[in-house]
């Protein structure tokens, strides 16, 4: 007859319980996985799945007591991986989300807004556009796929219990700049294009004063906007490929796999 006692139930408890927290976390604010679109009764039989399926590879967790300090600060550990693993891939996103933000403003679609159900917020349509191309484009290339392998790597590098520093979070921190950095140089080559327009309707309102330039220069501008994201579009994907392969290594660096 098989016998239990605390020792035995806490450890088996948090053999499961402490990778739930962390994958749980993650799924929260990882792209696709983690919008309004997925609803949370399957982002919980996802998290069920995924740690049911790792949890047996992983190695042995640490017992503590349920009711004691220790158990706060390890869910508050395990919670803040799961949330800084799934804001690198945030990042990623917001990239293209912001430079379709740019472009828009600068061709005069700033007030051209919609509705972005996936994260419930009003964003443009040009980066609309763009969040939905990105995201065929991480599903295209398994890039949910590759995240949730991370994560799985992140328990055996950054283990339940161990110290997490100051200096990792800071290094987090300092991962925002590389997405205003991104989406601006994305948005650089159609706000210069731009610009020279603006310039060029300039010089013509000062040749030809009795010229409308209101009625002229935002048509003109929405066309030839359209045009140069049409152009654009073809770096679109070496782009993707080279900040996914960026957020991605630094997830795995940040872990410190790597």
């Amino acid at each position: 007859m098989l016998q239990f006692d605390i020792a035995s139930l806490q450890a088996w408890v948090g053999q499961f319980l402490w990778p739930l927290i962390r994958v749980g976390a993650f799924f929260m604010v990882a792209p696709i996985i983690g919008t309004q679109v997925v609803t949370a009764r399957i982002r919980i039989i996802l998290t069920l799945l995924l740690v049911i399926a790792i949890a047996p590879q992983l190695g042995p967790m640490p017992t503590v007591d349920p009711l004691s300090p220790l158990s706060v600060v390890l869910v508050a550990q395990q919670l803040l991986i799961g949330l800084a693993l799934g804001f690198f891939l945030q990042l990623l996103i917001h990239i293209f989300v912001m430079s379709g933000q740019i472009v828009a403003t600068k061709m005069g679609l700033g007030f051209a807004s919609m509705n972005d159900p996936a994260n419930g917020v009003i964003v443009t349509v040009v980066s609309q556009f763009y969040l939905v191309m990105v995201t065929l484009l991480f599903l295209a290339f398994n890039g949910h796929l590759v995240m949730i392998e991370i994560l799985v790597e992140s328990f055996a590098v950054m283990p339940v219990g161990a110290e997490l520093g100051g200096a990792r979070f800071l290094e987090l921190v300092q991962w925002g700049s590389w997405m205003f950095a991104a989406a601006v140089l994305m948005a650089l080559p159609a706000v210069t294009a731009l610009l020279i327009i603006n310039c060029t309707l300039g010089v013509i309102t000062r040749a030809a004063p009795q010229l409308n330039i209101f009625a002229i220069g935002f048509p003109l501008m929405l066309t030839l906007g359209l045009c140069i994201l049409w152009v654009s579009l073809a770096m679109t994907m070496p782009q993707f490929e080279r900040y996914s392969a960026q957020a991605l290594s630094a997830m795995r660096a940040w872990t410190g796999a790597i």
